[in-house]
């Protein structure tokens, strides 16, 4: 295959199946819509609570799916000492960021559930990490450990309404509103303090860790080292400086604990890759295993400007009413026997890209 005539998404998704299945992990297929039940109870899990319905025939209401993971989690069973390793190619439906229309989503990733232990976890993130470096070189993989904040935020006493709302600030990266709104509410100055230094680290992940240790006791230290075993892993595969500390990754602590992670290339508005642990979602399913995984959105990778193809055939053949077949026909088989792609029309479209105009309205026996 002549990998010039794929799009970037399009070899992205050749080369991280390779990756994954190098891993040992499955290809795993679904159909593009389930029952709407199982979105129904899970919509804070969702990125929206907007999903496209439709009524089967028989009688049951469906979904276009808005989501990958919860249809693996649906399908699996818990084994103990067995890791369900499955990767995946797929579309998913939701609205646009902005609250827009829906939109039809392009995703690779993979998931990795079952009796997981710290290799399992370090596994998922580097190649979170390698996936990012398939699809760009000057990528950064921000992390998050959801023990972490769940920890900071239980010492200041905080619950409800007011724990959201300092949620909300920290992913915000508003350190003024969070130290008003614990003023206000009359929480545990010193603890408060603590919550917002670690707030504040946004550093190379082996530097954040040695800056969070002299903040974290009890339940954020066991976070904390386990955050360290990780990079203590990741490093070893180089490009360390890659690796940041985000504390600002917060996700809904319902669904997810443990590390959490999200992937930047240049001139992407936002992320291209996100996932994490979701032991609670698991749970909540009733499943007493453990999960993480991650989606790599291959749409956002189609957004960049890369400069890769300026064109979108090497020869535009131009035809007119005296051209005849034979030689339109002549002059596209050299040029593809000469190896370049070839469109022959009889008006220059709007909007082609060529290299080069081979104009045959005068010239019926010219060719490539």
């Amino acid at each position: 295959m002549d990998e010039r005539l794929l799009k970037r998404e399009e070899r992205a998704v050749f080369a991280l199946r390779a990756l994954y299945r190098r891993y040992g992990y499955l290809p795993f297929k679904m159909s593009k819509f389930e029952t709407y039940e199982l979105y129904a109870r899970n919509l804070d899990f969702l990125p929206s609570d907007r999903v496209i319905t439709f009524t089967d025939v028989d009688g049951r209401l469906m979904a276009l799916k808005p989501d990958v993971t919860l249809s693996i989690i649906r399908r699996g069973e818990d084994l103990p000492g067995v890791r369900q390793r499955l990767c995946y190619d797929e579309s998913v439906y939701r609205p646009s960021a902005s609250s827009g229309p829906f939109r039809e989503i392009t995703q690779t990733g993979l998931e990795c559930i079952g009796d997981l232990d710290a290799y399992d976890i370090g596994e998922v993130v580097s190649l979170a990490r390698q996936s990012l470096a398939l699809v760009g070189e000057d990528y950064v993989l921000a992390l998050n450990h959801l023990g972490l904040l769940t920890a900071l935020l239980d010492a200041t006493g905080a619950e409800g309404e007011i724990r959201q709302a300092l949620t909300a600030c920290i992913a915000g990266k508003n350190g003024h509103d969070l130290r008003r709104l614990a003023a206000e509410q009359d929480l545990d100055p010193a603890a408060v303090e603590v919550l917002c230094e670690a707030a504040a680290v946004y550093a190379p992940l082996g530097e954040a860790v040695e800056r969070l240790r002299p903040l974290c006791g009890g339940a954020a230290a066991c976070a904390l080292e386990e955050l360290s075993g990780l990079y203590a892993m990741l490093s070893q595969e180089g490009d360390a400086e890659k690796l940041v500390f985000d504390f600002s990754l917060v996700s809904s602590t319902r669904y997810y604990n443990g590390v959490v992670f999200r992937g930047y290339l240049p001139d992407a508005a936002e992320s291209v890759l996100a996932g994490g642990q979701y032991d609670e979602l698991m749970r909540r399913m009733g499943r007493r295993c453990r999960g993480i995984g991650f989606a790599l959105y291959l749409d956002r990778l189609g957004e960049l400007d890369t400069g890769e193809r300026s064109f979108d055939v090497d020869v535009l053949v131009l035809c007119g009413p005296a051209t005849t077949a034979a030689a339109a026909q002549a002059a596209a088989r050299r040029c593809i026997e000469s190896g370049r792609s070839v469109s022959v029309q009889r008006a220059i479209p709007p909007r082609l890209r060529y290299r080069e105009l081979l104009d045959l309205r005068g010239e019926e026996g010219a060719g490539c």
